[in-house]
């Protein structure tokens, strides 16, 4: 399983570098046509970033908003379920949510309150093993619930196109299960595949690892290693100059730890999020060693 925060890592990601400088334009999303999306937000002039390697889409908008759309598949609905759970109870950790009716088997959505430091109106479904989530990402604009309405309505085109997502379950190119030794629980281990250069580990509690590895232009670069997170940082020159890991967070899941590592003009991410306080929450020692196999593949 994994956990709402622990994507939130790779939203931060796209929110600071990815519309500045995306390495690669998609041509189309294919859970939303520009059409549809047009003629919910007629006025944002959104332009496609990225299609996040078939499991989502990123846009940006004319004012400076950004759009992030993702679908997590999941092994068994069951395990949908749990996940979809998961994911609603760290929603309304950040903002009211309500039930949204007609939008596959289960959907909350809600807007951040009025001065809240990250202005964001979110959406998350459930459709059988498929979840998908959707946020805007205001450029100082309190969002409204107007705007709710619309990306309902967006998430109404999108959520019927979900098994058109590259997510896939199998062998990972980038961890294994002794990765997962003093973190997860190796008797219920999952490994997933979720594109060609992220993959995850995770167990029966939901406790999840998480590497993902992108092209990224020098400029996003310095701005993730400046960026003000909310979390405790610590420099890894072991793992190349510019390594830095997070822990201890002010927001999102504050157990998570946190390690980016660059080489050869990629950057790779590592996230360990568990759903509890764990023994490894309080600093990046452990993880460094498996951030480390993930450097020297890079």
């Amino acid at each position: 399983m994994r956990i709402w925060s622990l994507f939130a890592g790779f939203v931060l990601f796209a929110l600071t570098g990815a519309p500045s400088a995306p390495a690669r334009a998609a041509v189309a999303c294919r859970y939303i046509s520009s059409q549809q999306l047009a003629g919910a937000m007629p006025a944002a002039k959104w332009s496609l970033v990225s299609d996040q390697d078939g499991r989502g889409c990123i846009f940006t908008g004319g004012r400076g908003d950004t759009l992030m759309l993702t679908v997590f598949r999941n092994p068994t609905p069951d395990r949908a379920r749990e996940l979809y759970d998961t994911f609603v109870k760290t929603l309304v950790e950040r903002m009211p949510a309500a039930p949204v009716s007609g939008i596959g088997d289960d959907a909350q959505a809600g807007i951040t309150p009025p001065k809240a430091a990250h202005p964001e109106a979110s959406i998350v479904t459930l459709s059988g093993e498929y979840i998908l989530s959707m946020s805007i990402y205001r450029s100082g604009t309190p969002p409204d619930d107007a705007l709710l309405k619309q990306l309902t309505e967006l998430a109404r085109h999108a959520i019927g196109n979900v098994g058109l997502t590259n997510e896939i379950f199998g062998g990972c190119e980038w961890l294994t299960a002794d990765d997962a030794e003093g973190y997860l629980d190796r008797s219920t281990l999952t490994v997933e595949r979720t594109g060609p250069g992220s993959c995850l580990i995770y167990d029966g509690a939901a406790n999840t690892m998480m590497v993902a590895v992108v092209a990224v232009p020098r400029d996003v670069q310095v701005s993730m290693m400046n960026r003000s997170s909310g979390c405790k940082h610590v420099p890894l020159p072991e793992l190349g100059r510019e390594a830095f890991g997070e822990f201890s967070c002010s927001s999102g899941n504050t157990n998570a730890v946190h390690i980016y590592v660059w080489k050869n003009g990629k950057q790779a991410s590592v996230l360990f999020a568990p759903t509890k306080p764990h023994p490894e929450s309080g600093s990046v020692e452990h993880l460094k060693a498996v951030a480390a196999r993930v450097y020297q593949k890079l």
